[in-house]
């Protein structure tokens, strides 16, 4: 990849990674229309930049991320119940991140198969985009109570697993599992947001360590540094503004309109295809 390109894709994860429009499937659309070929780096690079995607989330919530629970534990807890009653966020968190942990483990080889297939991709668009058309009226009965229990967390986590189909949406599968949850919509997308960071920073991780692990990884890495830093810096930037943005327009106005933009993205793309057109990876 060029510098352009780099930025290109880049701005494409920063928009679509918190916002309920599938960044996955963006990515290889516009990996697609820029003609860039789907290398080994390239396919880790899709996944590394979202590290500069979570440290925008870190840094705009940096205040839940870096405070414990200060109120009393329940009476009669035992240790262990004190210890987690104080760590209660990070707690949440890994419970949240476990059942997409394990099935991406156990599932790696399909998950990556499946990236290249932009056929799966525009049809859950579309049919994430039909459902989104309902989620407002389907989940509109919320708690009074917005605390998210270990127990909320975990359902939260195995809607997650769902987004492993490209063109599901990773922000979309958590968001409908907490409103299903009865959390309101900015509490569902906050607690998305707090769970992409476990999450997304597993994923580069094994990412990176499997592409160290190839013969000639280190200097594969060594030689797109300066890729890897400028897609990291753009994705940081433009998620920053992309979940001030999402926050206020979802609490405002529902998951609508996202829906009505996958249904015609993902339409589009089957239309192309059944014309003829080859949109199929590189």
């Amino acid at each position: 990849m060029n510098l352009i390109e780099t930025i290109i894709i880049a701005i494409v994860e920063g928009l679509t990674e918190f916002l309920p429009v599938s960044s996955t499937g963006h990515m290889i659309i516009a990996q697609n229309v820029l003609g860039i070929e789907s290398t080994d780096f390239v396919k880790a690079f899709t996944v590394i930049i979202q590290f500069g995607a979570i440290l925008s989330v870190v840094c705009l919530y940096w205040k839940r991320f870096f405070r414990l629970n200060a109120t009393p534990a329940p009476e009669g807890a035992g240790p262990v119940q004190r210890l987690l009653h104080r760590y209660d966020f990070y707690w949440k968190l890994l419970v949240g991140f476990i059942p997409a942990a394990v099935l991406g483990l156990l599932l790696s080889d399909v998950i990556d198969s499946m990236l290249e297939n932009v056929t799966v991709v525009a049809v859950m668009l579309v049919a994430g985009g039909i459902f989104m058309l309902w989620v407002d009226r389907l989940f509109n009965s919320p708690k009074a109570d917005d605390n998210v229990s270990a127990r909320r967390a975990l359902f939260i986590g195995l809607f997650q697993c769902i987004a492993m189909i490209p063109g599901v949406s990773r922000s979309m599968a958590t968001i409908v599992g907490g409103m299903a949850n009865r959390l309101t919509r900015k509490a569902a997308a906050e607690f998305s947001f707090f769970l992409a960071v476990p999450t997304m920073f597993a994923a580069t991780a094994y990412k990176m360590l499997k592409l160290f692990m190839e013969p000639d990884g280190l200097n594969l890495v060594a030689d797109n540094m300066t890729t890897l830093v400028v897609g990291n810096a753009v994705a940081f930037v433009v998620a920053l503004l992309a979940i001030k943005f999402f926050i206020s327009f979802v609490t405002r106005y529902g998951f609508r309109l996202f829906g009505y933009y996958r249904i015609v993205v993902g339409g589009a793309i089957l239309i192309l295809m059944a014309l003829g057109y080859n949109l199929e990876i590189i």
